[in-house]
């Protein structure tokens, strides 16, 4: 079912009611409604008597959050898994284990019901339309979160997310960047978990990662330890970004050595001493978005260069 434009919402922009500005302390109650409407849509019916496709999608949730949390069930009073990981999602006051709960149900939708689709009887919403919907449905409640490859992951700016992390994640779908991928959304989910250290670690990674497929496809040598300095120097050698324009980027060639390489390696990449260092969560954001938009230039570039 596609999102209403009701009288509410739009008297909501009218008055400048809605949220301007994301917040990630809270899941909303209608939000977290919604989202079980979704998954009646996007699993089917969990009461069909010929497949069990939507059963078994709910069971596999519920006993999955069940491990990991050390847990025999996740309600006591629960009749089956649906009502378990439904009243779970609904009832819990930590935002950490609702997205949990958000991000193994898509994650299942994405993945297992797009494969095995005739399993599941009474399917409303497609996979991609199931998720367009749970990322519309975050935006409409200001919470800053959005499922993308796989993760939900935390967006600070809806510009920056659609504009440069987005594109970079389609660019990084690609089976040969396969490790820069996961490097690249490990160092997101250490956001999410204000790891800040380890998200600079795994964002220079992914930017490393992302030059030596480039280097690799095109036959380029570098050294296997070369540093990011290195390699940004290999690939602008090797006329990535065409001669005559080169003055033109040599401030972008800086930003790009002295971007997230010296964050890193001024804050995470080193050992600490006697003073342990603390990197601020804006830092980490910065270099997050940094990261992306370096291999979206990378990824243009090379595509355009013949």
């Amino acid at each position: 079912m596609s999102i209403i434009d009701l009288f509410s919402k739009r008297q909501k922009r009218i008055r400048g009611d809605e949220p301007d500005v994301y917040q990630y302390e809270e899941i909303p109650q209608a939000l977290c409604v919604q989202i079980v409407h979704i998954w009646k849509d996007a699993f089917g019916d969990h009461h069909a008597s010929h497949r069990e496709g939507a059963r078994n999608a709910y069971r596999f949730i519920h006993d999955a959050l069940c491990r990991e949390y050390g847990m025999f069930q996740l309600q006591e009073q629960a009749n089956d898994p649906f009502e378990a990981v439904g009243e779970f999602l609904l009832r819990t006051k930590d935002v950490e284990k609702a997205i949990d709960v958000i991000e193994l149900s898509f994650r299942y939708i994405d993945r297992t019901v797009r494969e095995h689709p005739y399993e599941h009887e009474g399917i409303k919403l497609s996979p991609d339309k199931a998720i367009a919907e749970l990322n519309a449905r975050f935006c409409e409640h200001g919470v800053g979160y959005q499922y993308e490859s796989g993760q939900m992951i935390r967006v600070d700016s809806q510009l920056i997310h659609s504009e440069v992390v987005q594109p970079a994640l389609r660019f990084l779908a690609a089976k040969m960047y396969r490790g820069a991928n996961q490097e690249f959304l490990s160092a997101h989910s250490h956001y999410r978990a204000r790891k800040h250290k380890e998200c600079l670690n795994d964002c220079l990674k992914a930017l490393e990662s992302t030059i030596k497929v480039i280097c690799d496809k095109r036959k380029w040598s570098y050294a296997p330890k070369d540093t990011a300095k290195k390699l940004i120097g290999v690939v602008f050698a090797q006329g990535l970004v065409p001669q005559f324009m080169q003055s033109h980027f040599a401030g972008l060639r800086s930003t790009l050595e002295a971007g997230v390489p010296a964050v890193r390696n001024k804050l995470g990449g080193h050992g600490q001493g006697m003073v342990p260092t603390s990197v601020p969560e804006f830092i980490a954001s910065y270099t997050l978005h940094l990261t992306a938009a370096a291999i979206v230039f990378l990824a243009k570039a090379d595509s355009e260069l013949k």
